[in-house]
């Protein structure tokens, strides 16, 4: 295998609106791991995509990767803006407790469906950066937006454990609307 390859395809999506403040957290990830790749820093097979979360088009993003990591806004109970949960359970992401979202649908629904369809990738990882504002206008509050450069980190971790060498890049894009995953198991 080439350094440039990755064992089976990797996605990673950014879910979320960023015309909705902290809502545009998974979105600014992928930015940021856009960039990264320009500089020819991640895997050529890598998949970069920023998706509203709807659950047909999650699964249609991550049909036939061995891995997908997830990035999107969390709400909590008790929130601490910029605060991350990782999700690699992905019973944990369909509980009732974590399944509610401002968007109607999203990421437990999602997996619901896949998991029906038999569509699930066969490692799914999700993180959740706990948000304050989802008020209309751009911009990261401080909180989430201190929080990006981390998520990144971990996120490229996640690809280098999955078997991929941090090398070369292509892209491919998707659409800029919001989606919520909410509450989460904090872990890594």
């Amino acid at each position: 295998m080439s350094p440039r390859e990755v064992p089976s395809r990797t996605v990673v999506l950014g879910v979320g609106n960023s015309h909705r403040r902290d809502d545009g957290v998974g979105p600014a990830v992928v930015a940021r791991l856009v960039r990264e790749a320009g500089h020819g820093l991640l895997p050529h097979s890598l998949g970069l995509h920023v998706s509203d979360g709807e659950p047909a088009r999650l699964i249609t993003l991550w049909q036939g990767a061995g891995l997908a990591v997830i990035v999107d806004a969390a709400r909590t109970r008790r929130p601490a803006p910029g605060r991350v949960h990782r999700l690699e359970d992905v019973d944990d992401a369909v509980r009732p407790a974590f399944a509610a979202s401002s968007h109607g649908l999203g990421i437990s629904e999602a997996v619901r469906l896949a998991r029906v369809l038999d569509r699930l990738p066969p490692r799914l990882v999700i993180y959740g950066v706990e948000i304050a504002d989802t008020g209309f206008g751009t911009g990261l509050s401080a909180g989430v937006a201190g929080a990006v450069p981390g998520v990144a980190a971990r996120v490229r971790q996640d690809i280098v454990q999955h078997g991929g060498n941090l090398h070369g890049g292509n892209l491919h894009g998707g659409s800029l609307h919001g989606g919520n995953l909410h509450g989460g198991k904090r872990r890594g």
